[in-house]
């Protein structure tokens, strides 16, 4: 194992020793993945480390007879390391992506634990922008099939991935026109799973099929006109007030709103739509004390009830 592996570790494993008086040699090798005699060899590495002059009483003093481990002297090493803004970066792009997997069963959980991270990292985490972009498996052909169907006015099925949802959804879409916007190509058109013009990114098709049905949007349905953003909440959504402070304003930046107002010192109250009503709930536990509801009441009181449940479900574990 090279030093740079190791001293890491070695500066983390001080501080947890310091905080977790008479562990066991096992139960940490394994929060470390270590094996024991790793484990060891970093305890006997530890116990000659200490202040300049090296006599018994600059040393620090670690023991594991009989499998626990008893540390002594370390005081001046025994805060955690700070996370430098590219960790802290790396480490919450990976917590949200995590959040939004349908498959991971303690949201709420992690939810709080990005919002403790959030609020530790300050201005750090205003920084790390919550636009991950999520890679899936594109269609290579769905261009050519796209203009294909457009030229012979034909119905498309697709396998379309919904990152909001983080699901794969089948569509039969009317193609009404092809747009360009910030070197994303979109295909606007008649989506009857919602009976609704939409637009689709082509990036974001997983499959695309023309079927042997001519396209027939109904009448007086029209492309939607692309504006910065490219999502156009519909006037029918729920609209939601937040009021947000310098560290939870990343949400005026990323989601369109139809009002953003200033209060001072970093902080807004901004007003936005959203028609799915559980992703309103996850992003304002995702806010935690970084921003509040102040309108509906009903999802305010979702938000609480999902919070306490959470609490009650943390309570019952610890």
């Amino acid at each position: 194992m090279s030093t740079a592996d190791r001293l890491p570790r070695l500066l983390a494993l001080v501080p947890y020793l310091m905080s977790h008086p008479g562990a066991q040699v096992p139960e940490v090798a394994k929060i470390f993945g270590v094996t024991e005699k790793q484990l060891i060899d970093d305890l006997q590495l530890v116990w000659m480390c200490g202040l300049p002059g090296h006599t018994p009483g600059d040393l620090i003093d670690v023991s594991w007879d009989g499998g626990e481990i008893v540390i002594d002297n370390a005081e001046t090493i025994a805060r955690p390391l700070r996370l430098a803004v590219d960790e802290a970066s790396a480490l919450l792009v990976a917590l949200r992506l995590l959040a939004e997997m349908p498959e991971f069963g303690e949201r709420d959980a992690l939810m709080r634990v990005i919002a403790k991270f959030e609020r530790a990292a300050g201005e750090g985490a205003a920084a790390v922008s919550s636009q991950v972009a999520v890679e899936v498996d594109a269609a290579p052909d769905a261009l050519p099939v796209v203009n294909e169907a457009l030229r012979r006015g034909r119905r498309l099925s697709l396998r379309y991935y919904v990152p909001g949802r983080d699901e794969i959804t089948p569509r039969d879409v009317d193609p009404m026109r092809l747009v360009v916007v910030d070197g994303r190509t979109y295909l606007s058109g008649w989506c009857y799973r919602v009976e609704a013009v939409r637009l689709f990114r082509l990036d974001r098709m997983l499959s695309v099929d023309m079927l042997d049905v001519p396209a027939d949007p109904p009448e007086g349905a029209v492309p939607d006109e692309v504006t910065p953003g490219v999502f156009r909440p519909s006037p029918t959504d729920e609209l939601v007030e937040l009021e947000l402070t310098a560290v939870g304003r990343w949400v005026a930046e990323y989601y369109p709103c139809e009002s953003v107002e200033e209060l001072g010192e970093g902080r807004v109250r901004v007003a936005l739509r959203a028609r799915d009503h559980g992703w309103l709930v996850r992003l304002a536990l995702r806010l935690g004390d970084s921003g509040r509801v102040i309108s509906p009441a009903s999802l305010d009181e979702s938000v609480r009830a999902a919070a306490r449940a959470a609490l009650n479900r943390y309570e019952s574990v610890s």
